[in-house]
């Protein structure tokens, strides 16, 4: 027998008296890549840098609450409700309210519409704005006509829900004024087409 056969067989025994191999798993935390922590120092600011002084005889502006908005729109497109610090503001596309050029409100509608009044009366809000817009399709003098009807039913609807003599209302038609989206598109036109109704948060 060879030294290399000696070798070998002695390496041989060797490895099956140490038994199989046994996995084992990292106890320490892991770190995902790309969050390690850095070596680097963070960057010294010099506190005597001019460029980080106010001029002589400068104050700073009075500080302000800035007006926080948060958009909600649901799946469809349909509704859409902005919250601001102060107001509460509901817009429902045309085609959920009323048929094509039409201001006569679907039995549809009036639920939904029955959903924002209650939200008025959880805001106890007293003054309210109901507003109609349409797209740039057709005379401008339609669309101004078209869009106060239909702020008009809104309006009613809103009334006998809310039943309050207390409540103020400001209703008008825009007609294609202020829109939201692109009208030369039929989805922007479908966004532009919508009454808004909008009240004061949390009015007491």
């Amino acid at each position: 027998m060879t030294h290399t056969r000696l070798l070998l067989i002695g390496t041989l025994a060797t490895l099956l008296a140490a038994g199989p191999a046994v996995a084992r798993a990292d106890d320490g935390p892991s770190v995902p890549p790309g969050t390690e922590a850095s070596a680097s120092a963070p960057v010294e600011l010099d506190p005597n840098d001019p460029d980080l002084k106010l001029p002589d005889g400068a104050t700073l502006a009075e500080p302000k609450v800035l007006d926080i908005k948060s958009v909600v729109e649901d799946q469809s497109g349909d509704e859409r409700r902005e919250d601001t610090n102060t107001n509460v503001t509901f817009a429902l596309q045309a085609e959920v309210l009323f048929g094509k050029d039409s201001a006569r409100i679907s039995g549809q509608a009036r639920a939904r519409i029955s959903v924002i009044a209650n939200e008025i009366k959880t805001q106890n809000a007293t003054r309210i704005r109901v507003f109609g817009f349409t797209d740039n399709l057709g005379s401008s003098a339609h669309g101004d006509v078209l869009s106060r009807k239909r702020a008009n039913a809104v309006h009613g609807i809103l009334e006998q829900e809310l039943s309050d003599a207390n409540i103020t209302y400001e209703v008008r038609g825009y007609g294609e004024d202020y829109p939201i989206a692109d009208n030369s598109t039929e989805e922007g036109r479908k966004k532009n087409r919508r009454v808004e109704i909008s009240f004061p948060r949390g009015e007491n």
